[in-house]
């Protein structure tokens, strides 16, 4: 039986570990116990935490397993690439981590490859306001080096920028804050797969957020709806950003936005799937494309096996981001014109404030 590492096992990673199992795997799930709602589907189960890249990497030259994966995060993919690079496995390089993972430093690749990106500066909490002279406003503050909404800010003039700073610093695991100019527009992300640097396009996502200050995300649909022209116009883009960036061996998940010119603006491309279920599931609920399957299979050595007839099904999910919709969650079910394909929801309290994406409180799926 072949043995899969997966990095993370909160309810997202979870539909990995279960796809996985489906497919013969034997499973070893590296995790933080806390909130591991896959512990209980692994075959195996540490209780380490993923940014511990060196116990894993030891315990895993005991297991050796045939492929290192994970679907969404950030973190834990730095962590995927380290340990399989250093097992010999299928990854990305890991000396682009950086530029992979650090929104700073991706921007600064992805503006040397030409490509087209907010205006944006490096700051920290001796950040000179001054520097913002020639910014058009509004604009957002966010930590250089995190994910899920975390600590992002609209701002309509430099008053509060320090503050804002301040905070994204502290949030953020190397204390640096991105400052960028506001794009006006839809937001959409780009969900790829990679293998031996070949890129290929699986689908678009409409991507629904709470809007200003902090932009936490409240559902994704797909098929997106933009138009022919300019979704080539975006593959074009996007497809030329993960050569930039050295992604070769991985999935994609790369948020951008379209003006009403149509226009594009790449906000930041993650070597990884997209969360909120974006990858895990409504990939393959709306295209036919096994997503998590593909991922898997390039971890351990092998090409993705694609779809021969492409479905065009509408999917989206919804998350739970206040007490009216839990407590009227079945209200919203009901009123729902498709069927719940699947729903969650996490173990906190109904009146608790979501402040990220991390403390949502559920979500369901429909189709």
């Amino acid at each position: 039986m072949k043995k899969l590492v997966i990095i993370g096992a909160n309810d997202f990673q979870n539909q990995l570990i279960l796809k996985a199992k489906s497919l013969g795997y034997e499973t070893h799930v590296f995790a933080w116990e806390d909130g591991a709602v896959g512990k209980d589907n692994a075959d195996y189960f540490y209780p380490i935490s993923i940014i511990e890249k060196d116990k894993i990497l030891e315990k895993c030259k005991e297991i050796k397993p045939d492929g290192v994966c994970s679907i969404a995060s950030d973190l834990a993919s730095i962590t995927v690439n380290y340990v399989a690079e250093k097992l010999g496995l299928p990854c990305n390089q890991t000396k682009y981590a950086n530029i992979q993972t650090n929104k700073y430093a991706m921007r600064k690749a992805l503006l040397d490859a030409g490509l087209p990106c907010p205006k944006f500066v490096l700051a920290d909490e001796s950040f000179d306001v001054r520097k913002l002279h020639d910014f058009s406003f509004p604009i957002i503050v966010k930590p250089t080096d995190r994910s899920g909404s975390r600590n992002i800010m609209k701002l309509e003039s430099t008053s509060g920028v320090m503050k804002a700073v301040t905070e994204a610093c502290q949030t953020s695991f190397e204390h640096k804050a991105i400052i960028e100019e506001y794009i006006e527009g839809n937001e959409y992300s780009m969900e790829t797969i990679s293998y031996k640097g070949e890129h290929h396009y699986l689908a678009t996502t409409k991507k629904f957020t709470t809007g200003a200050p902090h932009f936490i995300e409240t559902g994704h649909c797909q098929p997106s709806d933009l138009s022919q022209d300019v979704l080539e116009k975006a593959k074009s883009h996007i497809i030329k950003a993960l050569s930039a960036l050295h992604i070769e061996n991985s999935a994609g998940h790369s948020e951008f936005k379209v003006d009403k010119d149509g226009n594009i603006r790449i906000i930041e491309i993650g070597a990884r799937m997209g969360g909120g279920c974006i990858g895990s599931d409504l990939v393959y609920l709306s295209t036919g494309n096994d997503f998590m399957k593909m991922v898997i299979d390039i971890s351990c050595g092998d090409s993705p096996e694609f779809a021969d007839i492409l479905k065009n099904q509408f999917v989206c999910i919804k998350f739970l981001m206040n007490k009216y919709d839990f407590d009227n969650l079945d209200l919203l079910k009901e009123q729902a014109k498709y069927k719940i394909y699947r729903e969650s929801i996490f173990d906190r309290k109904p009146d608790s404030k979501v402040t990220d994406d991390s403390n949502r409180l559920g979500y369901y799926i429909f189709k």
